[in-house]
This record gives C-alpha cells, sequence and structure tokens, in this order.
C-alpha cells in the first residue's frame, strides 16, 4: 500500500543536530562516504472487521489485493480463507448494495461472511432466463446478487440472494468468474430439470456478547470520512487515490446496469474500469478495440460497447 508522505522539515545543513545527535562545534571532520538515505515511513493503513454472524472486532493490515484480504482476515479469526464467501462494508447484513469491491474508504468497517449450510436445490428451466444476476468475490466464488421478482428462482424460496454457487449439476464452478457462470446458466437447455448446489452464509444465532446494546456491531452504520479510499489491483500494490465524482458514479451504475442487462452479472469495479476506458475512447470501435486488449475473456458484443459509450459519454445514452 502506498500513499505520499510528507517531509518534516531539516536542519540547516552544517547546524549542530546531526542524524538526531548533539555535535559540538568544532573542526569539521573529513568527509566520508554517504550514508544511505533511510527510506521513507509509509503510513500504516489498519481496518477493522468482524466475522458477519458475530466474532470478536479484529484488526487487519498490508493486503493489495481481496484474496490478500481474505486472508489476512481469515488469519485474524483463525479460519480457512475459503470459508469467506464475500464482504460487506459497514453492515452485517447480506446486502448487496454495500458489497465490497475494488475499493474500501478508509474508515470502513469490514465485515466477512464465511459459508454456512449447503443446499441443493432442482431447476426446471421453463424460460430463457432464470432471473439470476451473478457476481464474484474476486476470490474463486460466484454467488447470487440479485433474483428478479417473478422469476424462475424468485418461485424457489430456497435460493436466496447472497448464496454461493458451488456447482451446476454436480460440475464444480469454484473457480469461476461471474460471467463464465451466467454463461454456463444460459446454456442450459429448457425443459429439462437441473440441480444447483448452494452454499448460504452463516447466520446469526447468538450475537448477545457481540453486539452493542443498540443491536448494531461498532461498524453498523458506519460513513466515510471523507473521499479517499484504498485502490486494491489485482497486480501491484493497492493505492491511495480520491473517490469517484458523482458523475462518475452514475456514468459506472449505468454501466453496471447494462453489464445485469446483456450479461446478467452485475460487477462494480469492472463497471468502473469500463467508465475510464470510455472517457479515454473517442469512438465506440476505439472502445471496442480498447476492451477487447484487457477484457477480451468476456466477448462483450458490439452493441454492448455501444450502450457503454453512449452512457459514459452522452449520459442519456443508456436504456430504461
Amino acid at each position: 500500500m502506498q500513499r505520499a508522505g510528507r517531509h518534516g522539515r531539516q536542519p540547516p545543513e552544517g547546524g549542530p543536530m546531526e542524524n538526531g545527535v548533539g555535535q559540538e562545534p568544532g573542526t569539521p571532520e573529513p568527509p566520508g562516504p554517504a550514508a544511505p538515505r533511510a527510506p521513507r515511513t509509509r503510513p500504516r493503513l489498519v481496518f477493522h472487521t468482524q466475522l458477519a454472524h458475530g466474532s470478536p472486532t479484529g484488526r487487519i493490515e498490508g493486503f493489495t489485493n481481496v484474496k490478500e484480504l481474505y486472508a489476512k482476515i481469515a488469519e485474524v479469526f483463525d479460519i480457512s480463507p475459503t470459508e469467506i464467501l464475500f464482504c460487506t462494508l459497514n453492515t452485517h447484513k447480506v446486502d448487496m448494495q454495500k458489497l465490497l469491491g475494488g475499493q474500501i474508504g478508509l474508515e470502513d468497517f469490514i465485515f466477512a461472511h464465511v459459508r454456512g449450510e449447503t443446499k441443493e436445490v432442482e431447476v426446471t428451466k421453463t424460460e430463457d432466463a432464470l432471473g439470476l444476476t451473478i457476481t464474484d468475490n474476486g476470490a474463486g466464488y460466484a454467488f447470487i446478487k440479485r433474483i428478479k421478482e417473478g422469476s424462475i428462482i424468485n418461485r424457489l424460496q430456497t435460493v436466496c440472494v447472497g448464496d454461493s454457487i458451488e456447482a451446476i449439476n454436480d460440475h464444480t464452478i469454484v473457480g469461476c468468474r461471474h460471467y463464465e457462470v451466467a454463461r454456463m446458466l444460459r446454456e442450459l437447455p429448457r425443459a429439462q430439470p437441473f440441480t444447483l448446489r448452494l452454499v448460504q452464509p452463516k447466520k446469526a444465532f447468538d450475537m448477545i456478547g457481540q453486539w452493542t446494546r443498540t443491536g448494531k456491531s461498532p461498524g453498523e452504520g458506519r460513513a466515510a470520512s471523507g473521499k479517499e479510499t484504498l485502490r486494491l489491483r489485482t497486480q501491484g500494490p493497492a493505492v491511495l487515490e480520491e473517490g469517484p465524482s458523482p458523475p462518475e458514479e452514475e456514468a459506472a451504475r449505468r454501466v453496471d446496469d447494462l453489464l445485469e442487462s446483456y450479461m446478467g452479472i452485475r460487477d462494480s469495479e469492472l463497471a468502473s474500469t469500463m467508465v475510464e476506458a470510455a472517457k479515454g475512447s473517442p469512438s465506440v470501435a476505439q472502445l471496442a478495440q480498447g476492451l477487447d486488449s484487457v477484457l477480451g475473456e468476456f466477448a462483450f458484443p458490439q452493441e454492448f460497447v455501444a450502450e457503454v459509450w453512449a452512457a459514459v459519454c452522452h449520459g442519456k445514452g443508456d436504456k430504461e
């Protein structure tokens, strides 16, 4: 994690202080080899965390991506990183609007949702669309972010938002990205039953003693005091940067809506990446070329790219 620091004022050259030790004035000593410059101290960024079903509060630091974040949380609570399904910010609830993505506010409180009960559900695909929106945690687990009202899945009471999809017809999908899982579900034949193996987040049973008298954990309802955020990267160190402006947030929301409409996934970090790419592209063709070079595995259709460019560059180019 890197953040530009400030140099303190230096003592006057030749003054009576050197390396923090008082020197008696007198005849200067012959110059020797220059001492190596001490490395600049980086500020420590420490975040507070709890298990969403109830735990003491832990402190984590020194991570640069989601996988490392999960490893730090797992170390604090003495669990395996693979137990963590996803994290939410400032709430212990399964709230997909508070899902941890690629950015964390410096005052955010992190809640880790871990594996609970496993369940198998038989589904018959009577329509082309199941009514699921898929996202993933960036560390190998895809899970349900939204269920469309009145859809096939909505009629199955055992399937819930936050459930991780572990297997389709006994074929494990652990390690697959959200768009791959969405594609598998779209390609399932109609009128033929299939089985979903789901893992639900662990539920809270006895929160007394873990939470305050208000019924909230210490981080519940917490909001960042500023716009500065820690941005997690797949490669390289995490960096501090200013949060997105309101127009950028609105553009990312439009693109995320388009991802859901065209591909059945939601991914705020992917949407933000596409917004940045579109802002630097003077035409749809150049945006398509840029996206293909860095996100080619998604195989975005041309009409989708055109709508992304319109949504970002014209603001009113999206479909309601």
